[in-house]
């Protein structure tokens, strides 16, 4: 049995590593031009147990990789071209909804709004463990940083708006 990867497998997860890193750049990149820690932001009251704001860059870019990775192992351990498309509707809903709670809490200014949202978020970061979690046990492991940033990053915004409300539109 041949371990070494040939020369056109290597080849492929070259490109498909790629294209996850490019995905995952662009869905940084959005959600980081809808960031604003500005006056508005700096005056919002935030419970003790946040962490600085100095971290959250590098926990998501560590969760990033996380989702590189699971992202690859995913599409390579998927059987068929259908179950790579669910695969990739499922992504493309989670990358969605990612950047949509930084639009919704820092842009809009709606932490209530994005209270809600980010439990969409969680939903489908579920949905990806499960998809995953059917082709490959470790790719699905790899979500599960994700999984549990997000869910502390819900507890935090329900801190946000309980301490904060009522928000008003712009």
């Amino acid at each position: 049995m041949n371990v070494i990867p040939t020369v056109t497998a290597r080849s492929s997860v070259a490109a498909a590593t790629l294209v996850a890193v490019l995905a995952v750049f662009a869905v940084g990149a959005l959600g980081g031009l809808a960031t604003d820690i500005g006056p508005w932001y700096a005056g919002l009251k935030q419970p003790p147990w946040k962490p600085p704001d100095s971290w959250f860059g590098p926990a998501w870019s560590l969760i990033y990789v996380c989702v590189i990775v699971a992202a690859v192992q995913g599409w390579f351990a998927s059987p068929t071209r259908s179950s790579r498309q669910r695969l990739l509707a499922a992504w493309a809903l989670n990358a969605v909804l990612n950047v949509m709670w930084s639009w919704l809490f820092f842009r809009m200014r709606r932490p209530d709004w994005a209270l809600v949202q980010v439990l969409l978020l969680w939903l489908s970061i579920l949905l990806l463990v499960v998809l995953h979690q059917r082709i490959s046990t470790s790719a699905a492991a790899w979500l599960l940083p994700y999984l549990g940033w997000v869910a502390f990053a819900a507890a935090l915004n329900l801190a946000v708006v309980r301490l904060n409300a009522p928000f008003a539109p712009l």
